[in-house]
């Protein structure tokens, strides 16, 4: 990879998100990849803010929640996308991947115009501990159980552990974040059925 720096590559880059497959760790009986997943997890974080606006009294901004979950891998272009086992089995191993994460977006950022820049700056923020962003990453743990109900009704049995541990993250999420107990109840029991079900 060149180290040469090209303000104009930013979108070009983004558009690799198609090629970086997901769950490389697992037999899946389809494939996903980082563009569907940010997608569906972009769709999720505002649906999540627009729950707890209408039904919680906050005051979130539902559509830059979209964008954060738009963004939210947008360094694995880079990186590639680190398998949760390994990226979570030690604090050393977390600890370096977020070092590696922190530089891929650095590099990302790099690709942009000096005026576009800090737009995009506000976008790779991620402040844990602010309310949108717990909802972010709420999104992107409900995507992933998606994944793991799509999965079991196709007959696959490999993602079973991934199923249970992805539910209990959110089980523990959202005894905090109402919104994630909420869409969980209403909308997660229709993944899976067929279009003429749904319809």
């Amino acid at each position: 990879m060149s180290g040469m720096r090209d303000e104009r590559n930013f979108f070009a880059l983004l558009s690799r998100l198609k090629y970086i497959e997901r769950w490389a760790l697992m037999r899946s009986s389809a494939p996903e990849n980082l563009a569907e997943h940010s997608l569906e997890v972009a769709m999720i974080a505002h649906a999540l803010c627009v729950l707890g606006n209408v039904r919680h009294g906050r005051t979130l901004n539902a559509e830059r929640a979209a964008l954060v979950g738009m963004y939210h891998d947008a360094s694995e272009i880079i990186t590639g996308d680190m398998p949760t086992p390994v990226k979570y089995f030690n604090a050393h191993i977390r600890s370096a991947y977020a070092e590696v994460e922190a530089a891929a977006e650095e590099r990302l950022l790099d690709a942009l115009p000096n005026d576009l820049r800090p737009v995009y700056e506000g976008v790779f923020d991620h402040d844990a501990d602010d309310y949108l962003h717990k909802l972010v990453k709420a999104a992107d743990k409900i995507s992933a159980l998606i994944k793991c109900v799509d999965e079991a009704h196709a007959g696959n049995a490999e993602f079973e552990t991934a199923a249970r541990s992805t539910r209990e993250s959110l089980d523990a999420m959202a005894a905090e974040l109402p919104e994630v107990a909420e869409f969980m109840e209403e909308f997660l029991p229709a993944y899976g059925r067929t279009l003429d079900e749904l319809l």
